[in-house]
Order: C-alpha cells, then structure tokens, then sequence
C-alpha cells in the first residue's frame, strides 16, 4: 500500500489544488432579443437558436 514518506506541507497540498476552483457559467445576447443565453443553448425567452425559431414562446399569463 502507498503511504507517503514525508508529510505533505499546506503549500504544496493547496499549490496541487489552485486548479480545482470553479468556473463562472460563460453567458452570450440572445441574437434575436438580447437576453442572456448559455452558449449553443435555446435561448429560454424567445425560444430561437442560431437566428432561427426553434421552440414557439409561451405566452405569458
């Protein structure tokens, strides 16, 4: 079984983590309304992708 030979500093066990963060969520403008949109993704107020309608938008009650 591995058992480490030396203890591991808090430097270099945080230095072996600085890449774990979390990225922030990439957004781009709708092209049609330009509301905030995921990149590739349905745009969720009008319903269009790459300039085209793809899903019909609800009406709003």
């Amino acid at each position: 079984m591995a058992v480490p030979k030396h203890k591991v500093s808090k430097s270099r066990r945080n230095m072996r983590r600085s890449h774990h963060a979390l990225k922030a969520n990439a957004y781009a403008e709708c092209s049609n309304c330009g509301e905030l949109k995921r990149p590739h993704h349905v745009c969720g107020d009008c319903g269009h992708y790459d300039a085209r309608e793809v899903l019909a938008p609800e009406p709003v009650v």
